[in-house]
């Protein structure tokens, strides 16, 4: 009987972390030349979850030195004064990366407000012209948790080049972009990319085929072991609360994968909490960092 293996874990927060250090590296750099890269946070309603991960942004900004510009909207703000807030912030030059935290409340257009942010400063990589220079490989910003996705797979060794990437899901904010991303013709890409979805017939026949599979469809543990290729490499980036009677908030959080029994068939594999979810934010700190770098290119000429 085959011995069953132990998949080793990607660690998010270790990766994150020493993106961060990197990071610090570039600011200190910046600050030599007298720039400090900024980031403004727009939140707009009472949103809880929206409130903590604007505090977690904040409180990442403060850390590595970056300045936090946060501005909180009452939930009956009209669309026009969020635009008009919107075009400020693309006018003022301590500002590098605008983030427009979603969800908007019903009165506000998304995608305007999105269209309206100044691709230069996209740093959540939405924008129309941000997406597409992604898709025909061109520089740009990319979104950050796909963007995180590909690093944690170069920074724990596994190159995707060649390799068959399932993905599973077709959200624009992680499904399509990640598969964008790793099948450009360059480094740290070429993969052979599958995308599956909700209208996929025999999915498990397809993810089966994957040397790496994405999970990203926000459905609380759909993969299965029996989904899953002996020895493949899974990242899930999936957050999904369930009920937890023992637990004392009443719930606890799980990915899109089965962890406990794909673990034991994987080679590799990301938890849920600590794997995907710390990248996200470091990335968006990333982007942030690299509009700083590029005002101080631009000065140069």
């Amino acid at each position: 009987m085959p011995k069953r293996r132990t998949a080793k874990i990607i660690d998010g927060k270790k990766i994150a972390a020493d993106m961060r250090a990197e990071l610090k590296d570039d600011i200190a750099v910046l600050a030599k030349r007298k720039v400090t890269p900024g980031l403004a946070v727009v939140l707009v309603g009472d949103d809880p979850a929206s409130h903590v991960y604007v505090r977690m942004k904040d409180k990442a900004c403060q850390a590595l030195g970056i300045a936090s510009f946060q501005h909180r909207l009452p939930a009956n703000t009209t669309e026009r004064r969020l635009l008009n807030l919107v075009k400020k912030l693309n006018e003022d030059k301590k500002v590098h990366g605008i983030l427009v935290q979603l969800p908007l409340p019903k009165q506000i257009d998304e995608k305007k407000v999105l269209n309206t942010i100044d691709p230069a400063k996209d740093v959540d990589g939405f924008h129309p012209v941000n997406v597409g220079k992604m898709l025909v490989g061109e520089p740009g910003f990319l979104p950050c948790t796909p963007h995180g996705c590909q690093q944690m797979l170069l920074r724990s060794g596994y190159d995707p080049s060649g390799k068959h990437v399932v993905v599973v899901g077709r959200s624009n904010i992680v499904g399509k972009p990640v598969a964008a991303i790793l099948m450009q013709k360059a480094p740290g890409a070429n993969a052979t990319v599958t995308v599956c979805h909700s209208r996929t017939k025999n999915i498990a026949s397809i993810t089966r085929q994957a040397d790496i599979l994405i999970a990203a469809m926000g459905v609380p543990e759909f993969i299965k072991s029996r989904m899953v290729k002996e020895g493949a490499i899974v990242l899930d980036v999936g957050v999904n609360r369930v009920d937890d009677k023992t637990k004392k908030s009443g719930y606890r959080l799980v990915g899109d994968v089965d962890f406990k029994a794909v673990s034991k068939k994987a080679k590799a594999i990301s938890p849920v909490p600590g794997g995907v979810g710390p990248m996200t934010i470091t990335m968006l700190l990333k982007n942030t960092v690299e509009s700083a770098k590029r005002t101080v290119g631009s000065k140069r000429k």
